[in-house]
């Protein structure tokens, strides 16, 4: 069985038969966050307190450069936490961060004596040719012996990348993926986070999984709410894969 509980924006806590994975982990009070060439706006704070989260095992960085995926709050968190997974980037920023490349995994003992296997998978933070404004991201893919395959998007918005990733994985039971279609002018202002229409195709390419959107609230620059998220997923026939919850409260994978 697989918990999963929605803190607020790219902020999640995967409970996985006892082994904890947080996502990005951003606890910082709302205001306005300065970043080259501008500011993001957060609307509301985190639902969940750092203080008050189980041990975590895990965390999964998507990157570590925008205040929107790891803040000051959560950033001071990082060294509690058994493991930090993230990009070589994200490594020179924090030291105890474990790089890992595209397609490279570890293995991190987990409760009961199972073994849980973090495999990092590309993702990109924008259009083709992004990187060097938008930084270098990652996604992950969780496997375990007996509950299925997770996959965590990072903040991706390349189609093609999620192709490769279900070639490689296609058991995959739960997507967590980060939505909201975020846009800050850059590109064109062309999407740096799945629209919901993307979102739609990236859930069509691993039939059987349920979808926990994160990202899509607490930001002003998130330029897609959840209803257009659910109206992707009506229309593409699917909405029953989608699992809504307010921050704060869980869903759960069996």
């Amino acid at each position: 069985m697989t918990k999963i509980t929605l803190i607020g924006g790219p902020t999640a806590l995967i409970d996985i038969e006892g082994f904890t994975i947080l996502t990005d982990p951003t606890f910082d009070a709302p205001g306005e966050y300065p970043i080259p060439g501008g500011v993001l706006v957060k609307q509301s704070g985190p639902a969940i307190a750092a203080s008050s989260l189980p041990h975590i095992d895990v965390v999964a960085l998507s990157h570590a450069h925008h205040p929107d995926n790891l803040d000051t709050a959560g950033a001071a968190m990082l060294g509690s936490a058994g493991k930090v997974l993230g990009t070589a980037m994200a490594k020179e920023q924090i030291d105890h961060v474990t790089a890992l490349e595209p397609w490279q995994s570890v293995t991190v003992p987990g409760a009961k004596g199972l073994d849980i296997t973090i495999t990092a998978v590309p993702a990109r933070h924008g259009p083709e040719g992004c990187e060097e404004m938008t930084g270098i991201v990652t996604g992950f893919v969780v496997e375990t012996p007996h509950t299925g395959t997770v996959y965590i998007s990072g903040d991706n918005a390349a189609l093609e990348l999620v192709d490769e990733i279900a070639q490689r994985f296609p058991d995959v039971r739960l997507a967590v993926l980060f939505t909201g279609a975020a846009r800050v002018g850059l590109f064109d202002n062309a999407p740096l986070t799945l629209t919901a229409d993307m979102a739609a195709e990236v859930a069509a390419k691993w039939p059987k999984a349920s979808v926990f959107p994160v990202h899509s609230e607490g930001w002003a620059h998130f330029s897609e709410d959840r209803k257009l998220l659910v109206s992707a997923f009506e229309a593409a026939g699917i909405a029953d894969r989608l699992l809504l919850v307010a921050p704060g409260e869980s869903a759960t994978v069996a």
